[in-house]
């Protein structure tokens, strides 16, 4: 049975399809501990390349499903959200469990509005590679795009030259756009606190919080300029 470390966050990996594979490899490479279930034996045998805590398990009812320790990890991913009545089965079992958190991938807002009234945080991986393609596309010089919610997007983008030699009170990006300074990459360090009176540099990057919004109309501002 899988056994929670103290000294790391644990995590359990419920289908390892595409986006639960991935996401398993990536918690791997990071050193994560991690719990992997997948009803198929072959995909089983080749995630034990990563972590000895793979284990098939053919059915996802809560006896099934505690046999195996996931309860005793810190937080459960749900990965088989193409099969919507075992997802939200494995998800109702999981919540029970009072698994710290338990995330659950849907396909549709449907299914996603019915894991989140299961207890379940929710995450659609096609709709949220969509909008950071979307957004790289419609503002080309954006580095990197990720959306927390409708109203709290984050943007990473080289400073432009119009601001190069202008401080931040001046620029004055959260009155003109409601946009906040997290952090500025600078010379290969990065400014978490960033003062008013930090002038940018040519070669800055940029990292930005805000409404989508405000965050294309900077853009497009500083295309401008």
């Amino acid at each position: 049975m899988f056994k929670q470390k103290k000294d790391k966050t644990t995590y359990g990996i419920v289908g390892l399809g595409r986006f639960g594979g991935a996401l398993a490899r990536e918690l791997a490479s990071a050193g994560a501990n991690l719990l992997v279930l997948d009803k198929n034996e072959e995909k089983i045998r080749e995630f034990r390349e990563i972590t000895e805590n793979a284990l098939v398990i053919k059915s996802l009812d809560k006896k099934s499903l505690e046999e195996t320790g996931i309860q005793n990890c810190d937080i459960v991913i749900v990965c088989i959200a193409e099969q919507l009545d075992t997802s939200i089965l494995a998800t109702l079992h999981l919540v029970s469990m009072n698994i710290p958190l338990v995330i659950s991938k849907a396909n549709s807002s449907e299914h996603g509005e019915i894991l989140e009234k299961l207890g379940a945080e929710v995450v659609y991986p096609e709709r949220d590679m969509a909008i950071r393609l979307a957004n790289r596309l419609e503002a080309s010089k954006v580095l990197d795009f990720i959306q927390l919610s409708e109203k709290i997007n984050i943007s990473k983008l080289p400073v432009p030259e119009y601001i190069v030699g202008k401080s931040v009170s001046q620029v004055d990006l959260r009155n003109h756009f409601g946009l906040n300074i997290i952090a500025v990459e600078c010379d290969g360090d990065v400014l978490e606190t960033v003062l008013p009176d930090y002038v940018f540099h040519k070669g800055d990057i940029l990292i930005l919080s805000g409404s989508r919004e405000g965050l294309y109309q900077f853009t497009k501002w500083s295309e401008k300029h």
